[in-house]
């Protein structure tokens, strides 16, 4: 049996790993995992406080969902998308479910990425336009449409660019220098702004505009309290498709199944992955409303994956997704949410080093300074030539806080099963390390 040093030797010698400089990484070997746990080859304990990469939202093991995957095996593991699975019509036909009565269809992808791919190209054959229009502080994914539809600077090794893409800036009050009244002044600010941008980028060529509900990667930055409405208005006043991008922040993440319930608003296509299989078997989806489903009934659907709606990614969700019901995730996500709101509060009034924290239902960031009056940023915005956050985030793991940084930011984002009193244990790991910061 190999021991943990060798394996992560092994994966350095033959694997690139992603977002990284090869040289210095040092992958950490797990031997087992349980809930929100993972255990090293040498018996050492963690606590997935990032629900990995924001999508284990049932945590490790979780029963339910690996005897539907061995069940499915048994059936058969693949038919291709042209035939009819039960997995499949099951999965599509729940989702439609949960989603608005103005929903009618779903199309499946691998992941989050493929998902706005495809959202993008359905949006462009509908509409017969070809601009779309998407914000500077997002994250699409990594393959090239999905890429250039990213803002911030992961969509810098895909330029120069598909043409047709146009980015605006979200509103993110903790760091405007306008000084608003009140959010609903900024959100008048920020639409208006949206709609002279339209105007001038040409009425009749954006096919669509696609956002996050809340910004996850970026920093969860959430909406003011009316700017989702005010899009959903500019787009129907031009005939634009509202996209909202799921994948982090939906099922249940937030509380609520999909973050746009927040915000008492209804999009044209809805894109998700993650959270559906909570990674137990990769898939996405992209889900349209009637409207848009009936047009492809005598129109082509040029889009197609030899994997789309994989049989076991299926049967993974659908258990997935009744999990979530039987569990009462919804109401757990709300009531641990308001333990861990109370608690990320108490802390940017305690450390100098933090700024800003945002949190709704268990998605949350902690926005690190070096002056909290100035709010200059702790690392400059894509610089940190010095390693800070790594350095910060190193401090975390060797307390057993497991979690990732982006720019000045620190996550958490625990799996949604996670209990009150767990939460407690974590955070007091957090709060050590930014005392020492």
């Amino acid at each position: 049996m190999m021991s943990g040093k060798e394996i992560t030797e092994k994966q350095k010698k033959y694997n690139l790993q992603s977002w990284s400089k090869q040289a210095n990484i040092q992958p950490l070997a797990i031997e087992k995992a349980d809930g929100i746990y993972l255990w090293d080859y040498d018996g050492n304990r963690y606590t997935d406080m990032s629900s990995e990469l924001v999508n284990l939202n049932v945590g490790f093991g979780n029963k339910a969902i690996g005897d539907a995957i061995k069940a499915k095996v048994d059936q058969y593991c693949y038919v291709g998308p042209g035939y009819a699975d039960i997995s499949r019509a099951t999965l599509a036909e729940k989702i439609i479910s949960l989603l608005p009565d103005s929903f009618g269809k779903i199309f499946f992808t691998n992941a989050g990425a493929d998902a706005n791919e495809n959202a993008i190209k359905i949006a462009r054959m509908f509409t017969g336009r070809h601009k779309i229009m998407s914000r500077y502080r997002s994250y699409h994914g990594s393959t090239f449409g999905a890429g250039n539809l990213t803002g911030e600077p992961r969509r810098f090794a895909l330029e120069p660019g598909v043409p047709g893409f146009v980015k605006f800036f979200d509103p993110y009050l903790y760091r405007e220098k306008i000084p608003f009244a009140s959010e609903e002044d900024s959100v008048d600010y920020y639409v208006a702004r949206l709609e002279e941008q339209i105007q001038y980028e040409g009425r009749d060529s954006i096919a669509a505009i696609v956002m996050e509900t809340v910004t996850g990667s970026n920093g969860v930055i959430i909406p003011p309290v009316g700017y989702m409405k005010g899009v959903r208005k500019v787009c129907d006043t031009y005939g634009i498709l509202l996209i909202f991008d799921e994948v982090m922040a939906g099922w249940y993440r937030t509380g609520t199944c999909f973050a746009f319930e927040n915000f008492d608003v209804v999009p044209d296509i809805v894109t998700f992955a993650k959270g559906v299989t909570c990674g137990y078997v990769p898939l996405g989806g992209v889900a349209v409303s009637s409207k848009i489903a009936s047009y492809f009934d005598d129109h082509l659907l040029s889009c197609g994956l030899t994997y789309s709606g994989h049989p076991l990614g299926c049967a993974a969700g659908v258990a997935c997704v009744q999990y979530y019901e039987d569990a009462g995730i919804a109401d757990h996500v709300k009531e641990v949410g308001a333990y861990l709101a109370q608690r990320l509060d108490a802390i940017a009034q305690k450390y100098d080093c933090v700024g800003d924290v945002r949190h709704i239902g268990l998605f949350s960031s902690v926005e690190l300074v070096k002056d909290k009056q100035t709010k200059e940023p702790l690392v400059p915005y894509g610089l940190d030539s010095e390693g800070v956050m790594p350095s910060i985030v190193a401090k975390l793991k060797a307390k057993g806080f497991m979690t990732y940084s982006h720019e000045n930011m620190i996550f958490v984002n625990p799996p949604l099963i996670i209990t009150r009193a767990q939460l407690k244990e974590e955070l007091a790991k957090l709060e050590e390390v930014l005392a020492e910061l």
